[in-house]
């Protein structure tokens, strides 16, 4: 059986309470209530409700800072959130929407208003709690909720699909950004060049991976260049799509920024470990990051294959400091190594050599 939805109702006047209560308990909600701001934000923080239906005009701490306070909580902040109000003023209105309110209600009101609002607000929330996949249907699946809760049907209407081949370039490093890409299939390697004309590779991005958001976000050129390695397709997000999913709906805002930002906490780790390890250090980071990026199940014999360029690159070393490192490996015992293929065989030492 589903577990009943759980609903917070924050209301100082008893009779309006209790009413309020039991109608929802009727329609097969569990209900919390707390008779002020203050117990009911003592409240959201320790039961984590579905929803909070709360009051306006209360002593103490009223709607408005209830809601600025769970606001800034991580663990509040997204629980849909609707204003009751005895007032119609369109002050009230703006000022609880630009604290993020969903929805307002105005007393006096009736059961099937009140309901409908839950039931609208719930829906949505369930759709953002969906996660997805890091493949081409799992971000499809989120452009289509996206379009189900923006109402914008032209969304990702003009999204393509193009295919490049092994050593094509996706964007060069000072074009200006005029759209976001999606890796649906393939290994695409991005990299800055040095004045001498070096290569230091600063990612390698697989399928589900976001590039090239950075730039949009920084209205500014690309501060690398996207070079495929080997056959590609990627979906390429226009610049206006890319904003209408930031700026359109704060809660599929919410859910396109969560999605981004793992990229990029991913990223930042790899970089500052790269940049204060030694080689040793340098070149087991990079095998383990390859691995995981590759192999996030964590198959056992698993073969990674990367040109020893393209890993001397990453490693941020020449060459033949790479391949010698790859052979005291190998005597260690950590790796075994087929033609371009290396397999981790002892991955614990590697993490270790790591720390």
């Amino acid at each position: 059986m589903e577990a009943k939805k759980k609903i917070l109702l924050i209301e100082d006047n008893p009779e309006m309470r209790e009413n309020t209560a039991e109608i929802l308990e009727l329609s097969n909600f569990e209900v919390i209530t707390a008779e002020n701001g203050k117990v009911g934000v003592e409240s959201a923080k320790k039961v984590k409700p579905d929803l909070i239906i709360c009051d306006i005009m209360m002593p103490e701490l009223d709607g408005f800072g209830v809601l600025f306070i769970l606001s800034k909580e991580p663990e509040t902040a997204s629980i849909p959130f609707i204003f009751l109000t005895a007032k119609a003023e369109k002050t009230d209105f703006r000022k609880g929407m630009n604290l993020g309110a969903d929805d307002y209600l105005t007393k006096p009101f009736d059961d099937v208003e009140l309901l409908d609002a839950i039931e609208s607000r719930l829906r949505k929330s369930d759709i953002l709690k969906n996660t997805y996949s890091k493949s081409k249907e799992g971000f499809d699946s989120f452009l289509q909720d996206a379009q189900s809760q923006t109402g914008m049907e032209e969304l990702a209407k003009d999204r393509k699909q193009r295919h490049y081949k092994k050593r094509d370039i996706i964007f060069y490093e000072g074009d200006y950004a005029n759209a976001m890409y999606f890796v649906n299939q393939g290994k695409v390697k991005t990299y800055k060049t040095n004045d001498d004309g070096k290569e230091y590779i600063t990612g390698i991005h697989n399928e589900g991976d976001f590039m090239g958001y950075i730039a949009l976000l920084e209205n500014s050129e690309h501060p690398e260049s996207a070079m495929a390695m080997e056959d590609c397709e990627l979906s390429i997000i226009p610049k206006s799509d890319f904003f209408t999913l930031l700026e359109s709906n704060r809660d599929i805002a919410n859910k396109f920024i969560k999605m981004l930002s793992n990229e990029v906490m991913a990223n930042e780790q790899k970089l500052l470990k790269l940049a204060y390890s030694s080689v040793r250090q340098r070149v087991a980071e990079a095998l383990l990051y390859i691995s995981s990026r590759e192999n996030p199940d964590n198959k056992p014999d698993f073969k990674m294959y990367i040109t020893r360029d393209d890993l001397a690159k990453i490693v941020g070393t020449a060459k033949e400091t790479l391949i010698r490192t790859l052979s005291d490996f190998k005597d260690e015992k950590l790796i075994e190594i087929s033609g371009r293929g290396i397999t981790i065989i002892n991955q614990e030492k590697l993490e270790r050599l790591n720390i």
